[in-house]
């Protein structure tokens, strides 16, 4: 393959990884461009940066403009969730009410395609958010912005390895359109999302990151036990807990320090 078509290949595959994590405004792109969805695997953690940039430059405007770290915390949380669609907190809702709202695999799966929320998802959303609002707080406190664009790349280069080790639990749905990406996409999102962490915030990249790590294996192995594999909202739910590991470690960093 010439450099001109490897360099094609590569911009396609970042604008399908925006396209699919984010709500950002992009072109049309051409049917070739999504054939095959999996191979922008190796892109989502800069689908992360994408949401995390703008969200910070806003945080940090308001804190220039006088308003408290709890207020700029809360402006960085609504923005990444417009920038995402919210799509991740819904897949920790879902993931959440059906994981254990369900006593069958059969049961579980209808539960998290069931569009309503019950008192599992409710209680997991709002854990989620105070979680991340408390130690987004503490960050930005510190002035410590690079560690929210770390957890931000971070937390999306586990879902590339969760599809690739775990089958589809359904015939459908967004996971099984995408595809389960190969070793290279998962081994680049990895050392893609490892090598923004350690420019943003140095060698504590490293703990945050095993820190989310171990968040994806454990929700992995909670999905493979009660649904025998993967779907989008499980990936949501992977997404969210490992960003939340990934804050909690650079805040203990942070303050520590």
């Amino acid at each position: 393959m010439r450099k001109s078509d490897i360099l094609t290949a590569g911009v396609y595959d970042i604008a399908v990884a925006l396209a699919l994590l984010t709500r950002l405004p992009l072109p049309h792109l051409p049917a070739a461009a999504l054939a095959d969805q999996a191979r922008s695997a190796w892109a989502w953690p800069l689908a992360g940066l994408a949401v995390a940039a703008p969200a910070c430059l806003l945080g940090a405007l308001a804190i220039g403009a006088g308003l408290p770290a709890t207020i700029s915390a809360g402006l960085v949380l609504v923005t990444q969730a417009m920038l995402s669609g919210a799509m991740h907190e819904d897949g920790l809702a879902d993931s959440a009410d059906g994981l254990w709202g369900g006593m069958t695999r059969e049961r579980r799966l209808e539960i998290m395609r069931d569009s309503r929320i019950g008192s599992y998802g409710v209680l997991a959303l709002i854990l989620s958010a105070g979680l991340r609002w408390a130690a987004l707080t503490g960050l930005i406190a510190a002035g410590a912005w690079g560690a929210v664009l770390a957890a931000a790349v971070l937390s999306r280069a586990g879902m590339p390895a969760l599809m690739a080790a775990l089958p589809h639990a359904r015939t459908d749905g967004l996971s099984h359109g995408v595809g389960r990406p190969g070793p290279g996409p998962v081994r680049g999102a990895v050392a893609l999302a490892v090598a923004l962490a350690l420019v943003c915030t140095g060698w504590s990249a490293l703990a945050a990151a095993l820190c989310a790590a171990l968040a994806v294996i454990c929700v992995g192995m909670q999905a493979r036990a009660q649904l025998g594999g993967q779907t989008g909202d499980i990936l949501g739910a992977a997404q969210q807990i490992a960003e939340i590991a990934a804050l909690l470690a650079l805040l203990a960093g942070v303050s520590g320090a």
